[in-house]
């Protein structure tokens, strides 16, 4: 009996593994092969059957990163560490000012203080659930009157149609696990609503507020329709950057390929710089 038993766990430990590594594998496949595609020579990118043994090459990168003045001035080579510093600004400064703004705004939610917060708070979600080309060419429109387009400012407040809903539908959903008992000791001690909310609370829901930063920063990233609408010369975003490899004649596959891998590489240091602020978070609390 006991050997069946050790039987089926063994037989099950075996097909959750290989599930795993399938999944794994299926996740995993289209960025290996983007990262492979970025050390191929154009001949092996576009050979058919395709080439996984090839002898590897830094051009791509080297291209996109190092390309010629007179290159980017033809168009013919984007500026694209210029696109990867507009993204981190852009991105950044979106995040930080829907951080200071959504989660006061996310306490009130949580705790019911503000009157209709249920519709406050839907209709907050809605900017986000609404679809970018329904409002792309009226905020075009009054960007080119009231002189934002093309602006680090006006690129960072069209984001918060991005990154506003998210980080005060994260963080709400955290205040609400705090006891309530934790707030009125602070009032008992005499601290005021906001000195609560900095001292108090934040404290305890920071890993909910680094979740909703990384979530957010990821997705004002990743976002192609804002940057390619009402960013020009000055402001445009790595996505665009990104997109510039299609030029009329051809598609530099590799370039691209190499561009994507390099975009990738700043939401993967916010993941993991706000990592430690989640773990931090966790360790810390209003108990005290």
């Amino acid at each position: 009996m006991r050997s069946s038993l050790t039987a089926r766990k063994t037989a099950r430990t075996a097909l959750l593994t290989i599930g795993y590594v399938l999944m794994a594998c299926f996740v995993l496949f289209p960025i290996v092969w983007i990262l492979m595609m970025s050390f191929k020579q154009f001949g092996d990118i576009i050979a058919y059957p395709p080439r996984f043994l090839f002898s590897p090459t830094l051009d791509n990168y080297e291209q996109i990163l190092f390309g010629s003045e007179a290159e980017q001035a033809a168009g013919q080579m984007p500026n694209f560490l210029g696109n990867l510093i507009n993204s981190i600004i852009i991105s950044g400064g979106a995040v930080i000012v829907s951080t200071l703004i959504g989660v006061p705004a996310a306490f009130a939610l949580a705790r019911g203080a503000l009157l209709g917060a249920v519709h406050v708070r839907f209709t907050v979600l809605s900017f986000r659930f609404g679809p970018e080309l329904a409002i792309i060419l009226p905020l075009f429109l009054i960007y080119k009157q009231i002189g934002l387009y093309d602006s680090y400012v006006g690129m960072i407040l069209v984001h918060q149609l991005i990154t506003l809903p998210l980080v005060i539908l994260i963080t709400t959903g955290f205040f609400r696990e705090v006891p309530v008992e934790i707030e009125e000791a602070a009032v008992l001690d005499g601290a005021g609503i906001w000195s609560t909310l900095i001292r108090v609370l934040v404290p305890t829901v920071m890993p909910g507020i680094a979740s909703a930063m990384i979530i957010a920063f990821i997705f004002s990233w990743n976002n192609l329709v804002f940057g390619l609408v009402l960013a020009g010369g000055e402001t445009r975003p790595v996505t665009m950057g990104i997109l510039q490899a299609m030029t009329f004649d051809q598609i530099r596959w590799g370039q691209m390929a190499a561009a994507a891998m390099v975009a990738a590489v700043p939401g993967m240091i916010a993941a993991v710089w706000f990592q430690s602020r989640i773990i931090r978070g966790l360790t810390l609390g209003a108990v005290k």
